[in-house]
């Protein structure tokens, strides 16, 4: 479609998700909210150097990668978000002042300076809600055939952060014990430096995803950051995507096995 003044998306821009189906049986749902780097062509590259839009402040380096693999190892459907972040952050809520960030890191972003409320509800109608409507359909596909969700949020996180060193190799991010805690014990079982609710923490105020389409469904659910550093090569992608491949199902027996522990 050509597009019209009132739209964001044009004639050449990729739809604002990807999807693969799965395979039926398989519990585990992927989301990769911060999957890609793309601008719609009306944005330009909003400001920044290409450098900058390769950076960590666009996209959640090495995550994408690493949930196709999982996911077709685990038959899951997987789900990822295909603009940068800096258009619009699917992992927060709209009203949040982080929604479309004006600064990330240290870096200015020119192009969200000064943004209208009405280029704002064209981002949020034209890349927000149609990526959450579709998590939203899925899940709801599932719970009407009776049939169960495990919900994977993937993300990365940079070794460093405001010149504060990062120690852990993956961090789990969650409110409510249970899976979570069953995925910690199996990776620190491993022998990897695992962080607690580490370098975040889910809030209402921060998070959407694991909020919305984890806990008030009641769904067993977590967040997973990998370390930027270990997923940027093929072969550190491919090595976590089989370590979860293998852990998850794990967890999600422990917790079948002990129900009462959500």
């Amino acid at each position: 479609m050509a597009g019209s003044a009132e739209q964001l998306l044009v004639l050449g821009d990729p739809a604002p998700f990807t999807t693969s189906t799965g395979r039926r049986g398989s519990p585990f749902i992927i989301v990769c909210d911060h999957a890609g780097r793309r601008l719609p062509q009306r944005l330009g590259t909003l400001g920044l150097s290409d450098v900058d839009l390769e950076r960590h402040i666009a996209w959640d380096i090495g995550a994408a990668a690493v949930a196709h693999r999982l996911g077709d190892a685990l038959g899951a459907f997987v789900i990822g978000q295909a603009y940068s972040r800096l258009v619009i952050d699917c992992n927060r809520p709209l009203a949040s002042p982080t929604s479309i960030a004006q600064v990330s890191e240290r870096t200015t972003i020119p192009g969200n300076i000064g943004v209208s409320a009405a280029e704002k509800a064209r981002r949020a109608q034209e890349i927000f809600e149609p990526y959450h409507r579709r998590i939203e359909q899925e899940l709801d596909r599932r719970r009407a055939a009776s049939e169960p969700s495990v919900l994977i949020a993937l993300h990365s996180f940079t070794p460093r952060y405001l010149s504060v060193e990062r120690p852990w190799q993956v961090g789990l991010l969650y409110r409510h014990v249970g899976f979570a805690h069953a995925v910690i014990d199996l990776l620190r079982a491993e022998q990897l430096v695992v962080g607690d609710n580490e370098p975040y923490r889910v809030s209402d105020a921060t998070d959407y995803t694991i909020p919305v389409h984890g806990e008030r469904r009641g769904l067993p659910h977590v967040g997973i950051e990998i370390r930027q550093d270990l997923i940027t090569e093929e072969a550190g992608q491919e090595h976590w995507a089989k370590l979860l491949a293998r852990l998850l199902p794990m967890a999600y027996e422990r917790l079948t096995a002990d129900p009462v522990a959500t």
